[in-house]
């Protein structure tokens, strides 16, 4: 190994340490992206299931909060409950750009290194051309000096795509997880919408006040001219209208 790094040439210490940076990162993703960690199996039944059992409590959504990414968007969506479907989604489309964001952590990094590790791997090859170049001189060619630069041209370029080709495979790999994570958390945050706005109301029992009853009003028969002539109010008794009876004289 010591030899293979010496006919190398200093430039691959550069790709070592980019190598060392995309294993530790391919593990660490990898560790970080399972899917039991990420999309528990039953959470959403299991969430649905204590809200009909237990009353909701602040802390039983901080525990479900912590307990997952997924966990932590059904507990925005809960957490508003009480502003309605337009507020729900709302609550937890902003929770799944924050999940988003944590998951997609050091994805640019590894992305990075697939792309610079076959320049660098490039740089090597320049150096190396460098020296071949300098193995040529007016008195003849150093053949010790031309073969370590010739090494140190093909190394460096064999040890950059080397690198390359695992790191782009895990980023799309994981790019490609990340993806189907998220829109599975968006699938299960409208069922959770879904569940909620199909619940009747608490305390909410019978039909609703404005779908009540309501007896048909009767409408009274007209009544007869004569009648409305004696009710109304321009109208004079028949007493009134009548002279007065004179007393029979004697």
């Amino acid at each position: 190994m010591l030899s293979l790094i010496e006919a190398a040439g200093w430039p691959i210490w550069f790709l070592i340490v980019t190598s060392v940076a995309a294993v530790a990162l391919i593990i660490e993703r990898g560790l970080a992206l399972r899917r039991a960690k990420i999309l528990p199996a039953g959470l959403l039944e299991e969430l649905t299931g204590l809200r009909g059992a237990v009353p909701v409590t602040p802390e039983l959504l901080t525990r479900l909060s912590a307990s997952s990414p997924l966990g932590r968007v059904l507990a925005a969506g809960a957490r508003h409950e009480a502003g309605g479907r337009a507020r729900m989604k709302e609550a937890m489309e902003d929770a799944g750009r924050a999940v988003a964001h944590d998951l997609e952590k050091y994805l640019s990094g590894l992305g990075t290194i697939a792309t610079v590790a076959p320049l660098m791997g490039l740089f090597g090859t320049v150096v190396g051309m460098i020296e071949i170049f300098g193995a040529q001189a007016p008195g003849g060619t150093n053949p010790q000096q031309l073969a370590h630069g010739i090494s140190v041209a093909l190394y460096n370029t064999a040890f950059g795509i080397l690198i390359a080709i695992p790191a782009l495979i895990a980023y799309r790999h994981f790019r490609a997880r990340v993806d189907g994570y998220l829109a599975e958390m968006e699938q299960q945050a409208l069922r959770l919408v879904d569940l909620v706005a199909a619940e009747p109301a608490p305390g909410a029992s019978g039909p609703p006040a404005d779908a009540e009853v309501r007896k048909p009003v009767r409408r009274a028969a007209p009544r007869p001219a004569a009648e409305r002539a004696k009710t109304s109010p321009g109208a004079s008794s028949p007493t009134a209208s009548s002279p007065t009876a004179s007393s029979p004289t004697a």
